[in-house]
Formats: C-alpha cells, sequence, structure tokens
C-alpha cells in the first residue's frame, strides 16, 4: 500500500485531539495528514505527531449565508490545492461544505455525522439541511454514524446510502486514559465502608440550553433543598449560551461549585461519584463513556447518543428528556444508595465499555470501512 495523503476537516481542533487522535496516529503510519479547522486548542499537539495545520474561519453555530458562502470558497480553493487522496469530514458544516466540494471535484470523502443537533428540530431549516446533505453525501464513500436512531433518520430522508453506511459506537473510549481511580478524599462511591462523605455530582460539558442546562439547575436547587450538605455538585464546561448569571446564582447560593473550562478531565472524573448529562439530542456521548470508563455511575436521558452508554438500573438510570423533575428523582435515588451500591453501578460501567466501546476496536473498524487495513498474507 502507497503513502496516502488525508485532509480532515472539522470545527474545533480541541476535540478532534480529545476524541480522534489515535485513528490520526494510524493514519500517519499509512501517509500525510493535514487537518483544517479553528485553531481552539491542541493545534501544536497535532503539529508535534507529525500534522500539517490549517487554520480555518468556521462559525460552528450561527447561519450566516455570507460566511457560510465564504467557508465553501475556502474549502473549494483547499481542495484543489491540496489534491488529497481522501478527505475525512466531521460535524454538520464540514459534512455539508466540503462534502459538496468533493462531490463537484469527485474527491474521495468520508463524512462522520455527529447527532442530528438543533437543525433538524426546526422544520424549515431541517428542509433546507436535508437537501443540503443529500446533494454533499451523494458520492460519499462513506457515511458514518454514531448511533442507529441518526441512521435511520437520514435514511427515511434519503439523505445517506445503507450501502455505503456503517454505524460505529461513537469515538469509543480510550480505556487506558479514562482507567477507575478511588475519590481522593477517600469517600463516596470508591469507600469500602459508609462515610460521612457527600455524594458528589459533576457535570461536565458545555454550558448550554441543549444540554439540558435548565433542567440541571432546576434539580441541582432541588436537591440541596432536600438532601443538604450531603451532597455537593460540580460544573465544569465553558459557556456557550448566556448562562453565567444562573451559574452565577447557584455558586452564590452555596449549591454548586463552578470550575470552568478545564482540558483534563480525569481528576474530575476521580472526584465524583455520577456524572449527570441532561442532553437532548447526540451522536455518542463522549462524556458519558469517559464516565463509566472512569468507573463513575451516570444519569442521563433516554434518547439516542446517551441510552447507548448506560444499562438503565445497572450502570446508572436514563430519565425522560427534558423533565427537571425525573433528573430530580434519579439524583436523589442515587444519592439514598449505600456506598457499595454506589461502586457496583461505577464497576458495571467499567466493563460495559470494555466490552462496547473500545477505542482501538473503534479505529480498526474505520480503516477497514476505508479499505485502508492490508490484507493478510
Amino acid at each position: 500500500m502507497g503513502q496516502k495523503s488525508f485532509l480532515i476537516i472539522t470545527n474545533h481542533s480541541y476535540m478532534l485531539w480529545q476524541f480522534r487522535r489515535e485513528l490520526i496516529g494510524a493514519l500517519l503510519e499509512l501517509g500525510s495528514v493535514t487537518i483544517s479547522t479553528p485553531f481552539v486548542g491542541r493545534e501544536a499537539d497535532f503539529a508535534a505527531m507529525g500534522c500539517r495545520m490549517i487554520e480555518t474561519p468556521l462559525d460552528r453555530r450561527g447561519v450566516n449565508p455570507a460566511r457560510d458562502l465564504a467557508l465553501l470558497r475556502f474549502y473549494r480553493r483547499l481542495i484543489r490545492r491540496e489534491k488529497p487522496d481522501l478527505v475525512i469530514t466531521y460535524s454538520i458544516k464540514p459534512n455539508i461544505y466540503a462534502g459538496a466540494v468533493c462531490r463537484r471535484l469527485r474527491v474521495p470523502c468520508c463524512a462522520n455525522v455527529q447527532g442530528l443537533g438543533t437543525a433538524f428540530e426546526r422544520r424549515g431549516l431541517a428542509r433546507l439541511v436535508t437537501v443540503m446533505y443529500r446533494r454533499a453525501l451523494r458520492r460519499a464513500r462513506t457515511v458514518f454514524f454514531e448511533n442507529e436512531s441518526n441512521a435511520v433518520a437520514f435514511f427515511r430522508r434519503g439523505v445517506a446510502d445503507p450501502a455505503r453506511s456503517i454505524t460505529l459506537p461513537g469515538a469509543g473510549v480510550n480505556l487506558d486514559r479514562c482507567a477507575p481511580q478511588p475519590r481522593p478524599d477517600g469517600g463516596g462511591a470508591t469507600a469500602d465502608t459508609d462515610t460521612d462523605a457527600p455524594v458528589r455530582f459533576l457535570y461536565l460539558g458545555r454550558v448550554m440550553r441543549e444540554k439540558g442546562m435548565d433542567e440541571f439547575i432546576e434539580a441541582a436547587r432541588r436537591l440541596r433543598r432536600t438532601h443538604g450538605g450531603r451532597v455537593r455538585i460540580e460544573i465544569v464546561g465553558f459557556f456557550e449560551d448566556d448562562y453565567r448569571a444562573a451559574v452565577a446564582a447557584l455558586v452564590g447560593d452555596g449549591i454548586a461549585v463552578f470550575r470552568g473550562f478545564r482540558p483534563d478531565a480525569a481528576p474530575f472524573y476521580a472526584a465524583c461519584d455520577c456524572v449527570v448529562l441532561p442532553s437532548w439530542h447526540e451522536g455518542m456521548s463522549n462524556v458519558l463513556l469517559e464516565a463509566a470508563a472512569s468507573g463513575r455511575a451516570v444519569i442521563t436521558t433516554d434518547i439516542p447518543g446517551c441510552r447507548e452508554a448506560v444499562e438503565h438500573g445497572v450502570t446508572g438510570w436514563l430519565v425522560p428528556p427534558r423533565s427537571a423533575d425525573e433528573l430530580y428523582r434519579a439524583m436523589a435515588a442515587f444519592a439514598g444508595l449505600t456506598p457499595a451500591q454506589r461502586a457496583g453501578m461505577g464497576a458495571a460501567g467499567r466493563r460495559k465499555m470494555e466490552r462496547e466501546f473500545d477505542r482501538r476496536v473503534v479505529v480498526s473498524r474505520v480503516l477497514d470501512a476505508l479499505g485502508l487495513t492490508e490484507s493478510a498474507p
């Protein structure tokens, strides 16, 4: 197999590093890798691996025709100049705009659909995005989905061809980096015997409405009223919606501690007993995979992209989306468990990750799907 040139196009360099660097390492063994992305962190790490980095102006969440047209033109110039053997795209705008360029230039391309997002919740926008996706993916070599529900939604809309589509367990999880650790204070779910240590809940992720932040805030306030100092709540992440005042009020009222964005999540998983993610939609939640691999129970919503990471009642609990009442009940129920029961949930979650979500297996499946593994003699 000769040396190949790969062009990876994405909307977030930090997220690519967190969840795809093992795949990129495998691609580097087969040839050269160029990454087109907004520079928001980890660019130097990719460069140290041997990747060439191209900073790309991209509005991740906005819908601005002029900016999107400029992005389309940027991708057209980029792909014509680079002449890659394969383009790999992640997230909606790279999938649509870079995918459309690849179709017109007849450059091999594979797209990664990492969730449907809000675009498919708004009827008018959903129609437009469906048409754009359908055109962009018409000649895609492979379309990767992170859960079956998203794949079926694309098939029903005629966006993707089932014969050229593969569903993966998200990006998987690195089981070595996310290893179970005891709580630093010796208490909680990892304690051998019951202690007076409080039960610690963690929200880790973008602080935004679609991650269920309204429900989380309401549930946290109720939990504090009913359980007092027997629980601790921590929020780690960065603001994508304007929740600064609401989070500041939680902190000011002594209900939660806000840590802001932290590049290394491992210490926060280790310090908690349960990770809470009341999201409205996901492709496959990496936070849930990392939490479970770290030996922590999870409470999340019963939606595609979250339910796959949880065995209800065994590794955590699933609650209806957009329900602060059910979220509170699940958190209160978890707080009422013994340390041994909490530890049992976390251990069961780790076993589930080992069985179903090993990132090494995911990387191997991607390479196989792209025809990048050499046949055994």
